[in-house]
């Protein structure tokens, strides 16, 4: 099974602001929805809190400490090594990784492949993904995008490859 990364950050590594999302780009949330299509997604908590709901036609596994917390129609896992468990178990054969920041840095060393957004901007964010070693990643695709009426800063699609696994 592969873990890839899903993650849109600032030239800062900023990936949040207040519980939500510091900028407004449709066609990265569009790509969000074509590359987890069918798939299981791990968020944290408070991750799956800001988004509100299970999103469809994906198995959500949401990882907390809380032992006694449920949402309808998600798995819950205790730990990013249960949630992965899990998916392994029901057959997945790419688990995508989305976030947040906790989850992101426990997860680091298990990526195998990590869909990047990078945003060209600096959005004051207050939330960030952890410090990593760029040069343990390979680029291997990569689409810059303009800013237009429904993506409000420029920003580059890439997808990288850990090179030990590439």
């Amino acid at each position: 099974m592969i873990i890839s990364f899903l993650v849109a950050m600032d030239e800062k590594r900023g990936i949040g602001k207040a519980g939500g999302l510091p900028w407004r780009l449709s066609s990265d949330l569009k790509r969000f929805r074509e590359l987890t299509m069918g798939h299981h997604i791990i968020v944290g908590r408070k991750t799956f809190e800001s988004i509100g709901k299970p999103l469809p036609g994906r198995q959500m596994i949401i990882v907390t400490r809380n032992e006694s917390i449920s949402f309808e129609g998600c798995f819950i896992a205790h730990s990013v090594s249960d949630a992965i468990s899990l998916a392994r178990e029901r057959g997945e054969s790419e688990l995508f990784v989305c976030g947040g920041a906790e989850i992101y840095a426990q997860m680091l060393g298990a990526a195998d492949r990590m869909y990047l957004t990078l945003v060209h901007a600096d959005c004051d964010a207050d939330t960030f993904f952890p410090e990593w070693d760029r040069d343990e990643w390979i680029e291997v695709e990569s689409e810059h995008h303009a800013a237009d009426e429904k993506n409000q800063y420029s920003f580059t699609f890439k997808v990288l490859a850990r090179k030990s696994r590439a």
